[in-house]
């Protein structure tokens, strides 16, 4: 298990490749984003994405579970307070390997909780070309290990 202290900062945690099928784009954009550009190959060609194109939000979701894989499944986590930014600044085509990492920039200790560390984080996703398709900023709360027992109220 992972505490707060364990985020130093620069520590970096590397994601699994994926890659992104035709199948999962249209299914995912069917559900939650169906726009002609990720519905449809000839669609996405005609216009600037170049192909069938996940959505942004899709990467997105991509990218939460490289984060799922890399880290915070093994971490004392308790959730986020939310994502100072959120960039997709290349298309993710069908048939895209994705892999990148995401790295510790700032860890803090909660003023109101002290048990609660806020670490926030860097991540960048790539493509099979090494091209940066998405940048996220976001924090995770994390519990501070306990380093010693409570004492005995009765001695």
């Amino acid at each position: 298990m992972l505490y707060f202290e364990d985020f130093p900062i620069g520590r970096r945690f590397d994601f699994p490749d994926r890659t992104m099928t035709a199948e999962e784009i249209i299914a995912f954009a069917t559900e939650f984003d169906p726009q002609p550009m990720h519905l449809d190959e000839a669609a996405g060609r005609a216009g600037v994405l170049g192909g069938l194109a996940a959505s942004g939000w899709h990467t997105s979701a991509v990218m939460m579970r490289m984060l799922c894989d890399s880290y915070i499944r093994m971490t004392a986590g308790e959730g986020s307070p939310g994502v100072n930014s959120m960039e997709w600044r290349r298309p993710v085509l069908a048939g895209d390997t994705l892999s990148g990492h995401c790295r510790v920039a700032e860890a803090r200790i909660s003023r109101s909780r002290p048990d609660i560390g806020i670490v926030r984080f860097i991540a960048e996703v790539t493509n099979q070309r090494g091209e940066t398709v998405a940048v996220c900023d976001y924090a995770n709360m994390i519990r501070v290990k306990a380093t010693e027992a409570p004492a005995d109220a009765h001695g």
